[in-house]
């Protein structure tokens, strides 16, 4: 039986991730789930890529909006609405889309932070975001996420590489929004059509992964693993795989200790390496 055992949101891409008893399935993905977005001087989406500082700003979801705190106990309050009207386009890697400026006392904040001049935007609903068409009809939609509003992933598969490494890594450097047990490791590269409760799910392209998961999400230190380990055996076309992505039919509310049931596998399909 395969079962969810984690649930996570990224409000602010980038950033710390939340992790939820239940969460809300909305047409972009989890509500609140990387709507927020830092952005350069170029309105060019940031991220620990090449900020590993990035780590260290941690998010809590509050009633009034979502609380940042910095390492250094340095914090913020950021409303869920943003305070200006003024809206910018941003790119975020090959596509560009319409947000809004959030506040210019939240940009001198993140701008101090980060020791770089940065400014906070946000995805409003008008602003709709197509994922990858070679990979999902039109129609389909998801926020500052890299590329599809879920990424999957299972708890076995992450033992099968802890068991490989010198030192455990904890789930948070994969940062997926959907984590289950039970299957065999990599299940979830199988995973064609599911649903949890109500909404259906397909699973549409394998998560190539990047230096991202090199940092330690606690001190912002990169090393060489998990993708040096990796590479060994979940390389194909000069990417590495680890984790699922997912797109959806329907809203709705999923919770820690829901079912998945499987409707079909891939087979014959070049998606899954295993």
């Amino acid at each position: 039986m395969l079962q969810i055992s984690e649930l996570f949101i990224y409000p602010i891409k980038s950033l710390g991730g939340i992790a939820l008893n239940h969460a809300v399935v909305t047409e972009r993905g989890f509500e609140h789930d990387r709507r927020w977005m830092l952005v350069d001087e170029n309105n060019h989406f940031l991220s620990q890529r090449e900020v590993a500082q990035m780590a260290l700003l941690k998010v809590y979801l509050k009633d009034n909006g979502l609380h940042v705190t910095y390492a250094t106990g340095e914090n913020i309050l950021i409303p869920f609405k943003p305070l200006t009207h003024e809206s910018c386009e941003v790119v975020i890697w090959d596509d560009t889309c319409t947000a809004l400026y959030v506040s210019n006392a939240v940009d001198d904040w993140f701008t101090k932070i980060l020791g770089m001049t940065c400014r906070l935007v946000y995805m409003p609903d008008n602003s709709k975001r197509q994922v990858d068409q070679e990979y999902a009809p039109t129609g389909q939609i998801t926020s500052f996420s890299d590329a599809y509003p879920f990424m999957l992933l299972g708890q076995a598969t992450l033992d099968d590489l802890n068991n490989r490494l010198a030192e455990s890594l904890p789930m948070d450097r994969f940062r997926p929004n959907i984590v289950f047990t039970g299957g065999k490791a990599f299940e979830e590269d199988l995973l064609d059509s599911f649903t949890i409760g109500s909404i259906h799910f397909n699973g549409v392209k394998l998560c190539a992964r990047c230096i991202l998961t090199t940092i330690n999400q606690d001190n912002a230190i990169k090393a060489k693993e998990p993708l040096k380990t990796l590479a060994g055996y979940r390389r194909k076309n000069n990417k590495i795989y680890f984790g699922q992505n997912l797109i959806h039919m329907g809203n709705g509310t999923i919770a820690i200790g829901d079912k998945i049931e499987v409707i079909n596998y891939h087979h014959n399909n070049e998606k899954f390496l295993v």
